[in-house]
């Protein structure tokens, strides 16, 4: 099952990052498991609660931040209580030249996970990672949706199962439902 919110962000999100060369790539997960399938050189995870990206970034036992060629954050922005202070702390963990990945709902119901704070637009997503330190030339930001499926995000099976034979996949610019962007660090 794939969820009709995701179906467009993962195809276009899979070509931006083959582009980028991610399987030569040492990639962290923040609270995710999207980005195994990518088949990246190495790949780790850091879940919530073990690690919260908002107190601060991964470090070694010696205090030193562990670095990274590319961090994925699928969904996860939209439940952080400070996502400002957790995109420095990406930044701060990815080397010179590395990319930060993230995608996050626009129009979908409450859905605490432990909580539910933020929406953001592709501009908003733009913003966000320019104000943390992001170069401004160095952001590729979308969203997609269209009314049909903002209409289906407000059943009561939610998320809701993509169908490919009745669930039409054309943008419409005036209902998106999910946005993301890929930031690459100077």
């Amino acid at each position: 099952m794939i969820s009709l919110n995701r179906v467009m962000m993962n195809r276009r999100s899979r070509k931006i990052l083959s582009n980028i060369g991610v399987e030569d790539m040492d990639v962290a997960e923040i609270s995710g498991r999207w980005g195994k399938s990518l088949n990246p050189k190495s790949y780790v995870q850091y879940m919530y609660p073990g690690h919260d990206i908002c107190d601060g970034p991964v470090r070694y036992a010696n205090g030193e931040v562990l670095k990274y060629d590319l961090i994925l954050a699928n969904q996860v922005w939209s439940h952080l209580d400070r996502p400002y202070k957790a995109t420095q702390n990406v930044l701060e963990m990815l080397r010179p030249g590395g990319y930060f990945w993230l995608a996050v709902p626009f129009f979908m119901p409450y859905h605490p996970a432990p909580q539910d704070c933020t929406r953001w637009s592709a501009r908003g997503l733009r913003n966000l990672l320019i104000e943390a330190g992001f170069p401004e030339n160095d952001i590729q930001a979308a969203q997609w949706g269209n009314r049909a499926a903002a209409k289906r995000n407000l059943e009561d099976k939610w998320p809701p199962e993509y169908d490919p034979k009745t669930d039409s996949l054309e943008h419409d610019p005036d209902f998106p439902i999910v946005a993301w962007a890929l930031a690459r660090k100077a």
